[in-house]
């Protein structure tokens, strides 16, 4: 039997919400309601350690919105996760009554490893039919890459029995390294275009967190990689030369690493007004795609996949599981 529930996902850049029909028997999700809107909750919190108070004011408008959607929907059980930037900041009291006030709940603020399993549990499930793309189905075990605006989580799952020590093969290891869009923006893409010398310390920013990831998961034990989040499914659709944003033909594309690796030169040489003027970029994410799509170029050059498998199911989806029983 379904049951409608409502998952929201806060994160340092975007704010989500998912409503659907969650049928754990016949292991089945169906959209009701996607929504997404950018309020980059996280803007400053890298330097300033707190939450911006016009940040949380972009935030709480767009959950007065979501806890409409929620109500007039009839959902039955709602949960709110939030991330990167409400681990970090010092004032998050504001942020949970704000929250509270909102939906009647408060939020909860997962770890890196709780974020990774969510993600994973929601990128993954539909991967056995996933015909997206050329070449062969995706076969396990996944890498599953999370790019936020704070952190990027990686996953990799299942493990087989006793692989990095697990006891069965239904376990994943994951890891949470501060490597997100936001972050590495405003820590280091500074100029319009940004420079080179930018670029090449933001990637060496990437490469000393992938050292660490590779040190914690047997990355290149993964058949798969599976990108899944904004700056993601952003980089594939610009890849595909979509002429407008489609999740339907982003949904399980597979993308060479050598497009990845254009399309990120390009982003980065590029400065705001050209960016702008992509059509399948959303203007929240102008300012901040050149560093996730180097995220991602870094990933598939570091651990040397030809290719990644994007995911529109992420999180979200795993949060819905997650209160259905699924």
């Amino acid at each position: 039997m379904s049951k409608r529930v409502a998952a929201i996902d806060c994160g340092t850049n975007s704010l989500r919400l998912l409503i659907a029909d969650v049928d754990p028997a016949r292991g089945v999700l169906a959209d009701v309601q996607r929504r997404m809107e950018i309020v980059r909750l996280g803007q400053g919190v890298d330097a300033t350690g707190k939450l911006a108070p016009e940040a949380l004011e972009r935030t709480m408008k767009v959950l007065a919105e979501y806890a409409a959607a929620i109500r007039e929907a009839g959902a039955e059980a709602v949960r709110m996760v939030a991330t990167s930037a409400t681990r970090d900041a010092s004032n998050a009291a504001d942020f949970t009554s704000g929250v509270y006030a909102a939906l009647g709940i408060e939020p909860v603020v997962i770890t890196g490893a709780e974020e990774a399993r969510l993600s994973f549990a929601g990128a993954t499930a539909e991967l056995a039919g996933a015909v997206g793309g050329p070449g062969p189905l995706p076969q396990p075990p996944y890498l599953v890459v999370d790019i936020g605006g704070g952190s990027t989580e990686f996953v990799l799952g299942p493990l087989p029995p006793g692989g990095n020590g697990a006891a069965t093969g239904t376990d994943i290891a994951g890891i949470s390294v501060d490597i997100g869009c936001v972050r590495l923006t405003e820590r280091h893409l500074r100029s319009d275009p940004p420079t080179l010398a930018q670029v090449r310390a933001a990637s060496a920013d990437i490469d000393a967190a992938l050292e660490r990831v590779a040190g914690a998961v047997a990355v290149r034990s993964a058949n798969t990689l599976v990108g899944l989040a904004g700056s993601v499914t952003t980089v594939t659709a610009i890849a595909l030369g979509l002429p407008e944003y489609d999740s339907a033909k982003t949904h399980h594309a597979r993308i060479p690493a050598s497009d990845v690796h254009e399309v990120t030169q390009r982003l980065l040489s590029e400065t705001r007004e050209q960016r702008a003027a992509i059509p399948t970029l959303h203007p929240g994410r102008v300012d901040v795609i050149g560093a996730g799509a180097l995220v991602l170029d870094r990933v598939l050059l570091r651990f040397g996949f030809a290719d990644y498998v994007t995911s529109e199911h992420d999180i979200l989806d795993g949060i819905a599981w997650s209160i259905a029983g699924g």
